[in-house]
């Protein structure tokens, strides 16, 4: 490998808006897209990230559906699972806790699952449209940990099988701001001089 490329997971991940509904899952493979996020880097070694994993057809995917946002229930319904990520934020002496780092974590731990899922020739595809709150209490959150995202995960689907608006995003450009606009040297806005990107900022989809 070229040590100043980047990685292919990289480069090529999407987030599809169509998954084969029939497509399934086995157990050793959901298995290994969790030891993927467990390993991802922690503050302090705290581990705060949790997930609650939503089988399509088991108990707690029968909870997160009827909670998904209009836009989100076409789609992600259809995935093979979806993980529900979860922040633990533990209380200290001066209240309930500063929630930067557990979020922080919890990112980590999802971007080691979807380039996990990416690897194992899966897509995911991270979304936040749905009801945090009446999900959490369903499947019995504590009130110290806070409810963030899901992450859809399965294979690519036939478009014809899902509504237009779902089809037609699968054609979108995937795009990233500039290195300039988001890596800053001597002062905030200043690019810093040393990039020099090693691709595209766009890409087509697979």
């Amino acid at each position: 490998m070229n040590p100043v490329d980047i990685v292919e997971p990289l480069r090529s991940r999407w987030s599809p808006s169509v998954f084969d509904a029939s497509h399934e899952l086995s157990d050793v493979e959901i298995s290994r897209l969790l030891e993927a996020a467990q390993w991802a880097p922690s503050s302090g070694n705290r581990q705060p990230w949790r997930y609650l994993v939503a089988v399509r057809g088991n108990e707690t995917h029968d909870v997160l559906v009827p909670h998904l946002s209009r836009g989100n229930s076409g789609w992600v319904p259809r995935a093979s699972v979806v993980f529900i990520s979860v922040a633990v934020v533990e209380p200290d002496d001066d209240g309930p806790g500063d929630p930067t780092y557990p979020l922080h974590d919890l990112g980590q731990a999802s971007a080691h699952l979807t380039l996990q899922a990416r690897a194992m020739g899966l897509e995911a595809h991270q979304f936040a449209g749905f009801d945090h709150d009446a999900v959490g209490q369903a499947l019995g959150v504590p009130a110290h940990a806070r409810v963030v995202a899901g992450i859809a995960v399965g294979v690519r689907g036939n478009p014809a099988e899902v509504s237009e608006r779902d089809a037609e995003r699968e054609h979108k450009v995937r795009s990233r701001r500039p290195l300039e606009e988001t890596a800053y040297g001597d002062r905030w806005g200043t690019p810093w001089p040393g990039i020099t990107p090693s691709g595209p900022t766009t890409a087509e989809p697979a």
